[in-house]
């Protein structure tokens, strides 16, 4: 067998990632009958008749659930689908960023700065802000940064449009963008922003910090009382949104979202499981000491072990508001990301461990073929789906376990590479 250090040098170019598939849209024109009803009439010849027809369909829905016929012909008179929508809906990339990938464009030098001229810009705001939510301003600070680069990218879709184009050729949960488009045509029947001004990505996420139109109507906030709640061009409505969306999740007030630490020489990796949970005081009993060397300030709090890139990676220990922030985007990189953000934002530095950058994640595929070997070795771990759960993890670990390794459980394109040459 080949020496692992030699075949983690050249790991990259083993198992080459996969490129992006694009698909094209088409066109359309409706127009309405004077008695309120929607009907589709004759169309160009390249026009997409499949969406008049839905249009027109639709109507009944929107109109049990309270459209007016004025509002519902006013927006889809001459609408087309989205084509961007369509291309970006049928892609199915297998490429696999990894998180210090994500983590360096995420919190950038530019956006951390960016998000310290924020802070002073919109103080006034984010007291009152916080004195009303309870939720840290740096923390809603960072998901504006990190959702639209503080409203400079707020998406280049109309949102109704995307929604529609989704409730139409979308291949799954169709339910689901029905009542996100039936949600978004209401938001705008009631005033709190014009049609053309409903900015969003091609998915529907809508704003300055991203709310989908169901999140729009459970959690957004009217910061200024005009009676309009306009995450799109009020920069306090939307970051009283983000603020009452994260206290209704159960934000903690005055707490952090977690803490690097340094794991002791012979640490059981069997804790780092992702669920265990413990004070800040007993993973300090097993020689968990914070990366900085300075003291946990609440021993008390709670914390579960993360390592987001196994152990050769940075370690975490991750407290009650960092699974607040995961429920905007349940995403690990994403939650570290507005974290951290949020940390340097107010003058903290960065992350001291080091990533072992060949430890590449693994893609969908990839990690069918890992899961395929491990079954092939006597290493049960179930289906070789291509999804990482917990006997997946159990099973990497008993590998590692038998070849001396360190039993991380974490799934990477060296692990992989050792077991194909495993055989």
């Amino acid at each position: 067998m080949r020496n692992l250090a030699q075949l983690t040098a050249n790991v990259k170019t083993i198992l080459p990632f996969s490129g992006r598939l694009r698909t094209l849209g088409r066109r359309l024109l409706l127009t309405a009958a004077a008695t309120g009803t929607l009907l589709a009439v004759s169309v160009p010849a390249q026009a997409d008749q499949g969406f008049s027809q839905f249009v027109s369909g639709f109507w009944p829905t929107a109109k049990a659930a309270g459209i007016s016929s004025q509002t519902y012909n006013a927006v889809f008179t001459g609408m087309q689908p989205d084509d961007d929508t369509l291309r970006l809906m049928s892609k199915q990339s297998e490429f696999v960023k990894p998180i210090w990938d994500y983590l360096d464009s995420a919190v950038s030098d530019t956006r951390v700065e960016k998000g310290r001229e924020m802070l002073k810009e919109y103080s006034q705001v984010l007291a009152v802000i916080e004195n009303r939510y309870g939720v840290d301003r740096e923390a809603v600070l960072a998901i504006w940064g990190m959702e639209t680069n503080y409203g400079g990218f707020m998406g280049r879709h109309n949102v109704i449009q995307a929604l529609a184009t989704l409730a139409y050729a979308a291949p799954r949960r169709k339910s689901f963008w029905e009542k996100e488009l039936v949600t978004a045509l209401a938001i705008v029947q009631a005033g709190h922003v014009r049609f053309q001004d409903m900015e969003g990505s091609w998915a529907g996420a809508m704003g300055h910090t991203q709310f989908m139109p169901s999140s729009w109507k459970a959690y957004a906030a009217d910061y200024d009382g005009d009676g309009r709640r306009d995450i799109w061009t009020s920069i306090p409505d939307a970051l009283a949104s983000t603020a009452a969306y994260l206290q209704k999740h159960g934000w903690q007030t005055g707490k952090t979202w977690g803490y690097e630490v340094a794991l002791p020489s012979g640490f059981d990796y069997h804790m780092a499981d992702g669920e265990k949970t413990l004070t800040l005081g007993e993973w300090g009993r097993y020689g968990i000491r914070r990366s900085n060397g300075k003291d946990f300030p609440r021993p008390s709090d709670n914390a579960i072990l993360v390592l987001p890139a196994g152990a050769s990676g940075p370690a975490f220990l991750m407290l009650k508001n960092f699974y607040v922030i995961k429920r905007y985007n349940n995403a690990t990189a994403y939650a570290l990301a507005v974290g951290h953000l949020a940390d340097r934002i107010i003058g903290g530095g960065p992350i001291e461990g080091d990533w072992s950058r060949e430890h590449l994640p693994l893609n969908r595929s990839e990690t069918a073929e890992l899961q395929a070997l491990l079954n092939q070795r006597g290493f049960s771990v179930g289906t070789a789906d291509g999804r990482i759960g917990p006997a997946t993890r159990k099973g990497i670990r008993a590998y590692q376990r038998s070849r001396g390794m360190v039993p991380d459980g974490y799934a990477s394109i060296v692990l992989l590479a050792r077991l194909k040459l495993d055989g």
